[in-house]
């Protein structure tokens, strides 16, 4: 879980950059026109779907992440270990925002690739989720 801890770190210190030093709707081109950093306050869920549902998401979350949790105590496979600790890493590091902020701070924007602005937890959750899927497919 030490893993977890680092991106709930890294995330916090980068929406902490980005909360800090930009105004909502700002926008700091990184690559061209192509990847911007855009500070956005995200009130819904994954892709700004279920506006202004904090409670569920809390509820939501917190139940996630007691049941991997326990999946990572019981498991001895390292990649499943680790996209748990990637999971748990993302979901925490959004709570924390929503219970801070009553919002998630997102800020990275493919812009005209993914219509979607996106931070570093979300990042994670996905990768996390998606070396677990393979764990699985892996195991069978």
């Amino acid at each position: 879980m030490i893993i977890s801890l680092l991106i709930v770190t890294f995330d916090y210190i980068i929406k902490l950059k980005v909360k800090n030093n930009m105004n909502v709707g700002d926008s700091i081109n990184v690559v061209g026109n192509f990847f911007k950093i855009t500070y956005i306050q995200n009130r819904g869920a994954a892709f700004g779907m279920l506006q202004e549902k904090q409670a569920l998401f809390l509820v939501v979350g917190l139940i996630t992440i007691v049941f991997l949790f326990n999946l990572f105590l019981k498991t001895k496979d390292k990649i499943t270990k680790l996209s748990i600790s990637m999971v748990v890493g993302g979901a925490i590091g959004n709570i924390v925002d929503r219970l801070l902020y009553g919002y998630v701070v997102d800020m990275f924007d493919f812009n005209g690739v993914w219509s979607y602005i996106f931070n570093f937890a979300d990042v994670c959750v996905v990768l996390g989720v998606g070396l677990l899927t393979l764990g699985i497919i892996r195991q069978k």
